[in-house]
């Protein structure tokens, strides 16, 4: 055999030097199955931490879900508190009374253990359902009180709306439901009445037509008929296990419906045991929302914030177990005993006292330093900084007595027009002579031709009305009969407020230079800015005195962040689901008047620095409902989270700048920021407008949110100084009318000046003595033009904050949802 021989070109390979290094074999038998830790590539690492992320969201989802199911199954049960369900009619045909006496479910088992058991609700109960292991406390508010109602929902758990058969709900209950919705809705149920007794063919079109007009409010909303026990059993069944609504304002906050309430007035012993006008409010209820402190303090809805003194542990008077009574929460045991009236109620246990050493104050204003504003001898960085600023600084001409601050805003005038205005020839003068003489003649014209042949058409309309005076002088008893329902001050009010509305819309901030003042004095607080969005502006220049008085965050979200965290963290105090009487001290017995009333009492425990006055601002829509319009710094009841009070707040647009332009009028077409002085809230909280009649009747106005709490935000009042060419030349004009002296012209010459059709220019000089002077554009105006100056000033809010709000008169004296004939919702 021949076989193959390699060439002389053949590749020749180094051999393997296998002397030190072991092979793979030898590695695998010494290891005997151990693996080695290997380093993850680039690739390896971000794919772990895509993982990694997805777990711990897959983690705080799981725990968001337990925390939730945990809250849902506590409701009602034995570790929580009773299901609050508030059943509301929203049309006067319906009868919300036997909705109530239905869902007492004697037939199912229900067991009512508490009759009237809401102080100030008479048509309230407390259930126990022994087969769904739930008990319920139901009420039905009194919907004429509007402010009652809005107490109720906010600390009911589950609403029940009785709806009409055939309208679903009439004007009143639509004014009911935006009032709601813009305040936050808790869970609710459709029911509606008087299905059954219908025909079998009418019930399938009478609910498809409630379920049509049902949907304009609650769209995808499951529709309840109630008119047996079977229904009833339903409906609570649907009640205990539907998914509940949080709401952020209530949820972050401990608060309580007070069940039971007694009232004992304090003695001075100093003067002989007399009564000095205040009181101990003791209030019984389940504590919602979060465990509540003693050391916190608490707000009463419409009377303002108060201290704690103690809790106490009374028996609970709904226990879920019927055969033996739930016992009292631990606590410190004492011989304390609750009167009511002089008589002993029971021996209870006290849970807490409160610690004047950690209780928080009721100082609501900060004190005020009379010396704080007086001037100090300036330290040497100060007068190092302050001689480096001045000699960078540019030399300019300013009106004497102005101060270099205010030099900031004023335009250095350059020179540039003055040779083309020295330049001017006499040909230009007389084109405008010719201008003005055929302006004139043209106008003198049109008046010939509409006084020349109109002399036949007067007589004919003087004819036609004398014949409708003869024809409305057999309708002056209807007419007399129609004015004495009218109040004539309050249409010459509205007729006043429509004509200023009406004048802001078509001529928006021009006023009158007036003719007895000069201008300088007049306008000598306001400014001019060279732009609106640009130019700075001191937020801490000549401040007011009530900011003094006011409390200001160095970041307020950082703030509210913080507090926040700490509240939901709180696992101290009285728990919720806990039913305790809080001992309130310092309460004037207003309160106790209204409970007697029959109206609702709520308690909400406060978060930290929520009794502390500031500047609130709030994102504010009108309502469609409202026609009348509203001016800025007119007084408005405002309803913020728990919160209800009285104030004269200022209006302003919602913008991203760092100025802000007042608003004169609440506007419908856009939202406003509303700006109050009020006690700091912590949002989210909704936030609605009341505007009380002169007859007590309180009309929706706007609802909204909570913005924020900034002292700094910059309000600024715009008004417009105009004036009407005399003569136009190529660039420049020679304007009147916008002053009337020679001196107000000086004092404003540095102020930019601009027309209604977008030119800009700036004063020359003053010509006369009578207000005439000579403006530079740049470019030639119109003769319709009008020559506009913007000047500006800073405003304020008024100091009007009351907490006490008289309560309105209801719509009608009796129950239901009837309203007055002259209420009309568009």
């Amino acid at each position: 055999d021949k076989g193959h021989r390699a060439g002389v070109y053949k590749q020749k390979n180094k051999g393997h030097k296998h002397g030190k290094h072991r092979t793979k074999g030898e590695i695998e038998r010494e290891n005997k199955g151990r693996v080695s830790v290997t380093a993850l590539t680039k690739k390896q690492r971000k794919e772990a931490r895509k993982m990694d992320k997805r777990h711990k969201a897959n983690q705080l989802r799981r725990n968001k879900k337990d925390l939730v199911l945990t809250e849902k199954r506590r409701l009602g049960s034995r570790d929580g508190p009773p299901h609050l369900v508030a059943v509301v009619a929203l049309h006067a045909g319906v009868d919300a009374e036997a909705v109530t006496r239905l869902l007492r479910c004697e037939g199912a088992g229900g067991l009512v253990r508490e009759e009237n058991s809401v102080c100030g609700v008479s048509d309230s109960f407390g259930l126990v359902m022994p087969r769904f292991k739930q008990r319920f406390t139901f009420l039905r508010p009194d919907t004429a009180d509007m402010h009652s109602l809005l107490d109720v929902v906010k600390v009911a758990d589950s609403l029940v709306f009785v709806l009409d058969s055939t309208e679903g709900w009439d004007s009143y209950g639509d004014h009911c439901l935006s009032c709601l919705f813009s305040q936050g809705l808790p869970a609710h149920a459709l029911v509606c009445q008087g299905v059954s007794d219908l025909a079998v063919k009418k019930r399938v079109d009478s609910r498809r037509a409630l379920a049509k007009i049902s949907e304009i409010r609650f769209p995808g909303a499951r529709l309840f008929p109630l008119d047996s026990d079977q229904d009833a059993t339903l409906m609570l069944r649907h009640l205990g296990a539907q998914r509940q609504r949080r709401l952020g304002f209530r949820s972050r906050r401990p608060h309580l419906l007070a069940q039971q309430v007694s009232y004992t007035p304090n003695s001075s012993e100093g003067s002989g045991g007399a009564p000095t006008g205040l009181g101990t409010l003791r209030v019984s209820g389940y504590v919602r929302g979060c465990p509540l402190q003693v050391d916190r303090l608490v707000h009463i809805s419409g009377f303002g914030d108060f201290l704690l003194s103690q809790i106490d542990a009374p028996i609970d008077p709904l226990p879920l177990n019927s055969m033996t009574p739930r016992p009292a929460k631990p606590g410190k045991k004492g011989d304390v005993d609750m009167q009511d009236g002089g008589v002993e109620v029971a021996s209870v246990r006290v849970l807490m006292k409160a610690d004047p050493a950690r209780r928080e104050s009721l100082q609501a204003e900060a004190e005020v330093d009379p010396m704080d504003g007086e001037q100090t001898w300036p330290t040497d960085t100060e007068l190092l900084e302050a001689e480096e600023a001045r000699k960078s600084k540019r030399v300019m001409k300013v009106p004497k007595g102005t101060s270099d601050y205010q030099a900031t805003w004023i335009v250095d005038e350059e020179d540039e027009n003055g040779e083309e205005d020295e330049e001017s020839t006499d040909d230009e003068e007389d084109e405008d002579l010719m201008m003005e003489e055929s302006i004139d003649g043209e106008d003198l014209d049109s008046q010939d031709a509409a006084s020349g042949g109109g002399s036949d058409e007067e007589e004919e309309e003087e004819e036609e009305e004398e014949e409708e005076l003869n024809s409305t002088s057999d309708k002056g008893g209807a007419d007399q009969r129609y004015d004495e329902h009218m109040d004539e001050a309050e249409e010459g009010e509205g007729l006043k407020r429509y004509r200023e509305a009406r004048a802001n819309e078509m001529f928006p901030d021009e006023v009158d230079t007036p003719l007895d003042q000069s201008a300088k004095n007049r306008f000598q607080r306001y400014r001019g800015l060279k732009s609106f969005r640009s130019s700075p502006w001191d937020p801490l220049e000549n401040l007011p005195a009530d900011y003094s008085r006011i409390f200001q965050f160095q970041s307020f979200e950082r703030t509210r962040r913080r507090v926040l965290a700490e509240a939901a963290q709180e696992e101290e105090g009285a728990m919720v689901g806990w039913y305790v009487t809080l001992h309130v001290v310092d309460v004037p017995p207003t309160v106790m008047e209204s409970v007697q009333a029959g109206r609702p009492l709520v308690l909400v425990s406060l978060l930290p620095h929520e009794q502390k006055m500031s500047v609130m601002h709030m994102l504010v829509r009108r309502h469609p409902s409202n026609t009348d319009p509203i001016k800025s710094k007119e007084e408005l009841v405002f309803h913020c989270g728990f919160r209800r009070f009285r104030a004269c707040p200022i209006f302003s647009q919602h913008t991203s700048a760092d100025k802000h332009k007042l608003e004169r009028f609440l506007r419908a077409d856009a939202p406003t920021v509303v700006s109050v002085y009020a006690p700091i809230t912590f949002p989210t909280a909704g936030v609605l407008l009341f505007k009380q009649r002169e007859d007590g009747m309180q009309d929706l106005v706007g609802t909204g949110n909570l913005l924020s709490c900034d002292p700094q935000r910059v309000v600024l009042k715009r008004i417009v100084l105009s004036g009407h060419p005399f003569k136009i030349n190529r660039r420049s004009a020679v304007c009147r009318y916008m002053f009337f002296n020679r001196d107000d012209i000086l004092w404003f010459k540095p102020v930019e000046l601009r027309t209604k059709w977008g030119r800009r220019g700036h004063i020359k000089e003053a010509l006369g003595t009578h207000g005439h002077m000579k403006c530079v554009f740049d470019s030639q105006m119109r003769s319709q033009d009008t020559v506009m100056m913007n000047l500006y000033k800073r405003v304020y809010p008024r100091w009007t904050y009351d907490p006490y709000v008289p309560l309105p008169l209801p719509w009608v004296k009796g129950e239901g949802t009837q309203v007055p004939d002259d209420f009309d919702m568009e």
